[in-house]
């Protein structure tokens, strides 16, 4: 009986190893090309030139100190420099926010780990940092922009500052620029220090 129920159990082993010798390979699996497969809306990345790059690091340097006075050293170095909508001095202007909560130095080590775009002002190419803050208002009102980035300006500017697009005023949250040639045109905290 044993030998029976063995010699059953080898007979159907054989008949499935044949089968299945018998039987076409399953495809390999097929992917579309790695170009189709990224987001279609995503910009490419964006190469900053090394004068960009020195003025980052530069910038991050004393961020990553919390150095206020040497932010406002190199603020007073670029002309033009921008830190507030008031007109007041940078470093002042800086006290005042870290008094209130808002840390300068934070902010700015923040915003320099989000993703930069480019503008062109006055023939000159300016690298701001978020990219967003890069586009022109019509183009940052949300439907126009991919799921992804809707979801980033929400995240960046909120409610409030989603309705000043809509009403026709540019990024409206935190922001820095510089231009190819390594100049600091400004940083501002956005709607919520400004008020």
């Amino acid at each position: 009986m044993q030998w029976s129920n063995a010699r059953n159990a080898l007979l159907a082993a054989g008949l499935a190893v044949g089968f299945a010798a018998c039987s076409p390979a399953p495809a390999e699996p097929v992917y579309p090309p790695e170009s189709l497969s990224q987001d279609p809306q995503a910009p490419e990345p964006v190469v900053i030139p090394d004068a960009v790059a020195a003025t980052r690091d530069e910038m991050l340097k004393y961020a990553q100190r919390g150095s206020l006075s040497g932010l406002s050293r190199l603020a007073r170095e670029n002309p033009g420099f921008v830190s507030n909508l008031g007109g007041e001095g940078h470093r002042e202007y800086w006290d005042l926010m870290r008094r209130i909560g808002v840390d300068p130095n934070r902010k700015l080590r923040t915003l320099m780990e989000l993703p930069v775009g480019v503008r062109e002002v006055d023939g000159v190419k300016w690298y701001v940092w978020p990219d967003l803050a890069a586009k022109n208002a019509e183009d940052l009102i949300p439907e126009k922009l991919s799921f992804r980035d809707r979801k980033r300006l929400q995240d960046l500017v909120g409610e409030d500052g989603i309705a000043e697009i809509r009403a026709g005023k540019g990024f409206p949250g935190m922001r820095t620029a510089i231009t190819e040639e390594g100049e600091w045109v400004y940083f501002v905290l956005g709607q919520e220090a400004e008020e």
